[in-house]
């Protein structure tokens, strides 16, 4: 285990009485839980590829919205996902209405191949949005 060290920061009352409110919500144990959380999301969030070289696994989801009559959307899809079976764990999707569905990819692998398959999968023509949020899969953010 890697050796903890203290950390002082100063902090107004208003934005330490919504901190409180959010450790409260999120049924952290403490501050000092709360704040490594926000510290490694934040990291993570900013440069993922750099958060921890050790630690290349990372695991995923890509979220896409698309009209499910679209042309040739679903086939494309489907074309895209067998192409990348080997990283591609589990699929789910949502027929949200008439029109639009909701599919949702969990994926593993090394960042880079993430976030390759993440933008070809969004680049779809026909799908609406897309977004991808990515984790590591080990312990490379304790």
């Amino acid at each position: 285990m890697r050796e903890t060290t203290k950390l002082n920061v100063g902090i107004d009352e208003f934005l330490l009485n919504q901190f409180d409110r959010l450790i409260e919500l999120k049924r952290y144990r403490n501050r000092s839980e709360a704040t490594r959380c926000l510290i490694r999301d934040s990291l993570f969030r900013t440069r993922p590829e750099h958060v921890d070289k050790d630690d290349k696994e990372m695991v995923g989801t890509v979220a896409l919205l698309y009209d499910h009559h679209g042309p040739a959307v679903s086939e494309k899809l489907t074309r895209c996902k067998d192409a990348y079976s080997k990283f591609i764990t589990n699929v789910l999707n949502v027929h949200l209405d008439d029109q639009n569905s909701l599919e949702v990819l969990v994926v593993r692998g090394e960042t880079q191949t993430i976030n390759r398959i993440a933008n070809e999968l969004i680049r779809i023509k026909g799908i609406k949005n897309g977004n991808l949020v990515m984790i590591p899969a080990g312990d490379g953010l304790n």
